[in-house]
């Protein structure tokens, strides 16, 4: 991508959409970090790992999270590569912060499907945010995330578990529900794109996005790495969020910006101990 990280056109078509891909964002070696950072953190989990596919359907699809500051691998794309300058010019913010790091991993022949939803009921965030959704493996059209675009321009929808599709944030009616965009998809624009190492998918918290399952002998390895615009403040909420960041309301009250050492600056670079 020579010149201009991301030019103005890409910009315009972001705010519209609320979702974009940029092809080779990654250089060579990025590309590598991305599946080791993976597996490392795979072979030693967290506490907050979610073993998230229904035990009778076939394959696994794992996730994990805040894992930059125990993976090298996953601190310096999140802080290292182009991504954060990416993130920041796409929300048209004069910096992004990192949010947090999300590994999902579907391992070879998983039927699960993630549901459609939108990510930021399920955060303690006000204000502008974006994912950078990058996969370690190659990932075919028909098996890669779908993003209904434009719906981040709509209002908030009802956050509910994937599983057992109860709403463990926001009370019952308080939101509007997710519409049943698989009965009809010809209603909705869709977007989908297959998907190489060193690609992202760049979108706002607030697109709806779904993903199917992956149907093939390999796995597909991908890690999310979140940014929020200089406008993003701190929500203290009544529940956990997930991922859950234990004590943080003892620093950040309702309303407050994100200035603190768990959301380091990604773009402009600094450094990060």
């Amino acid at each position: 991508m020579p010149g201009q990280l991301v030019d103005d056109d890409a910009i315009e078509a972001f705010a519209r959409d609320g979702v974009i891909v940029l092809r080779g964002i990654l250089n060579p070696d990025e590309v590598s970090l991305v599946g080791v950072g993976i597996d490392k953190a795979l072979a030693a989990p967290s506490k907050r790992v979610k073993h998230v596919s229904d035990p009778d359907e076939s394959g696994a699809f794992v996730e994990d999270f805040l894992r930059w500051s125990d993976v090298d691998e996953i601190k310096h794309l999140a802080f290292g590569s182009r991504v954060g300058e990416a993130a920041a010019a796409l929300m048209d913010s004069m910096s992004a912060r990192f949010y947090h790091d999300h590994l999902l991993v579907k391992e070879a022949n998983t039927s699960q499907v993630t549901p459609w939803h939108q990510d930021q009921p399920y955060y303690n965030v006000e204000g502008t945010g974006i994912s950078a959704w990058l996969p370690a493996d190659p990932v075919p059209k028909d098996a890669s995330p779908e993003f209904w675009a434009g719906s981040h321009l709509g209002p908030w929808r009802m956050p509910r578990s994937f599983l057992d599709k109860e709403a463990n944030w926001f009370p019952e009616g308080s939101l509007a529900e997710i519409p049943n965009i698989e009965a009809d998809r010809s209603a909705y624009d869709i977007r989908q794109w297959a998907l190489q190492p060193g690609d992202a998918i760049f979108f706002s918290f607030l697109a709806l996005h779904s993903a199917p399952g992956f149907p093939y002998e390999e796995r597909r390895r991908a890690l999310s790495l979140r940014y929020l615009g200089s406008d993003a403040r701190h929500v203290v909420r009544s529940w956990a969020t997930s991922p859950s960041f234990e004590g943080i309301a003892d620093d950040l009250a309702d309303g407050d910006s994100f200035d603190h050492p768990s959301f380091p600056l990604a773009w402009p670079r600094t450094e990060v101990s």
